[in-house]
């Protein structure tokens, strides 16, 4: 048996988000997910929208007991902005404030640190209406809720992030049709990526400049590239792949510029944003504090096998298909490959190629599909979730003793939640949510991962 050992004050926890998990209840005004599920409920599985999720808004004292149960001493959320501002007078809105002062002040009365992300992916549709990230105009709102964030609760929350895996919505919404607004438009998906960049570093403008005392920071859902095989042209695709779904967010938001490769593509197919050097110099001047990194799977390309179409839209695949790797293990039911060392891949860069920033995994986890037929006892026995998360911590480990700068890990998720267009498919939490009653039970990785936090160490 080998026992591997975490740095001291390693943050350990979960990560949820409030459309997700709190429901609609008090809140007037839609996000994007509201109206697009009045619009195409079918897109939605079963039919199940954001309207209830876990309750999280009535149930939270509940659930952060249930933290304190489960081993935390960290928990990222995030602040709903339909909730806490008023679309149409831009006012905050009392009843929000009043929740999410409940929820602070829990978690700090349970010595659980509260990690808070400003955006997940909920924008307001009064917001999209007016052009979404696309609008500068819509950058400057966001600015203004973000200062508005750090007003109410900048005294008691110390960690911040301007942004959960701002890539998704450009591939869902702009780019692959997974996201409302569903437009499939490379040029205008590559202006809302870098206004997203933009309205990042503004953001961290506003709190350098108002000299809150703590750090601010970004989460970025990393996919390492690997390439088929070590030919030239496999490698370059590879490196083509990164430019797009990694670097494009990683380089601006770390080093405050973007790489010259990816700018010479852009421009090579004329797409490349329309910007200011004003722009350039805010993003140049603030980059972020820490980097929450979600890591779910790697991705695998190769050189292509075909010459694209020169008439249809343009997408990162003009330089590379994908690749299935022969023997790759996978979790069949949301179709991802597991892929344990792309943890230390990730962390490794980090280290080599950007400073070493203070980073910790913002995310990992693993989603199953009908996990009651897993109950021994009355609790789910989710042993291969222990043992995904385990061979993730491993590496991570690795990485660690050989000087990257991780300080925390926290898994997707802690309880049940709605999932996007995959609503309840697909569960991920260390606790199990009854839809129907919301009663909440511990899994046995949740009583796990009480056993690491406690001991700051994991023996395999």
């Amino acid at each position: 048996m080998t026992k591997y050992l975490f740095p001291e004050d390693f943050w350990w926890g979960s990560a949820a988000s409030a459309t997700q998990t709190e429901g609609t209840d008090s809140i007037k005004d839609k996000t994007i997910w509201d109206k697009w599920f009045e619009e195409e409920p079918n897109r939605f599985f079963e039919g199940v929208g954001p309207n209830h999720t876990s309750d999280f808004y009535h149930q939270f004292n509940e659930d952060i007991k249930l933290m304190k149960e489960t081993g935390h001493n960290s928990f990222r959320l995030s602040i709903s902005w339909t909730r806490l501002m008023d679309q149409d007078t831009n006012e905050v809105n009392q009843e929000a404030v009043q929740f999410y002062n409940h929820v602070i002040n829990e978690l700090k009365e349970n010595h659980i640190e509260p990690f808070v992300n400003l955006y997940h992916f909920d924008m307001p549709y009064k917001k999209q209406q007016q052009g979404g990230f696309e609008s500068l105009e819509v950058v400057d709102y966001y600015v203004d809720y973000a200062t508005k964030c750090f007003e109410l609760f900048g005294d008691r929350v110390k960690y911040w992030f301007t942004f959960n895996e701002p890539i998704v919505p450009v591939e869902g919404g702009y780019l692959y049709d997974f996201h409302y607004p569903n437009i499939v438009d490379a040029k205008r998906g590559f202006q809302v990526a870098f206004n997203t960049v933009l309205a990042n570093a503004k953001v961290i403008q506003s709190y350098k400049e108002t000299g809150y005392d703590g750090k601010i920071g970004i989460i970025l859902n990393l996919t390492p590239s690997y390439p088929r095989s070590e030919n030239e042209e496999d490698v370059k695709a590879a490196e083509i792949a990164d430019l797009f779904f990694n670097r494009s967010f990683l380089d601006p938001v770390t080093k405050g510029e973007y790489p010259k490769a990816l700018v010479d593509i852009l421009k090579n197919h004329e797409l490349v944003p329309t910007y200011t050097e004003d722009n350039l110099k805010t993003i140049k001047q603030y980059t972020v504090d820490l980097l929450g990194v979600n890591y779910y799977q790697p991705r695998r390309v190769k050189a292509r096998d075909t010459v694209p179409n020169p008439n249809a839209p343009f997408f990162p695949e003009y330089y590379f298909d994908n690749y299935e790797m022969p023997g790759r293990k996978m979790n069949p039911y949301r179709g991802w490959e597991i892929y344990h060392k792309g943890i230390y891949d990730i962390m490794i860069n980090l280290k080599d190629n950007y400073n070493n920033i203070e980073s910790f995994i913002s995310e990992n986890g693993m989603g199953v599909e009908n996990e009651a037929r897993f109950i021994e006892d009355g609790q789910i026995n989710d042993t291969y979730r222990i043992d995904f998360v385990k061979s993730h911590l491993i590496w991570l480990n690795k990485a660690i003793k050989e000087g990257a700068n991780c300080t925390g890990y926290h898994m997707w998720t802690f309880m049940d939640n709605w999932s996007w267009m995959n609503a309840y498919k697909n569960r991920y939490g260390f606790i199990s949510v009854d839809i129907h009653t919301m009663k909440r039970t511990i899994k046995q990785s949740g009583k796990w991962f009480k056993e690491v936090s406690s001991s700051n160490s994991l023996i395999d």
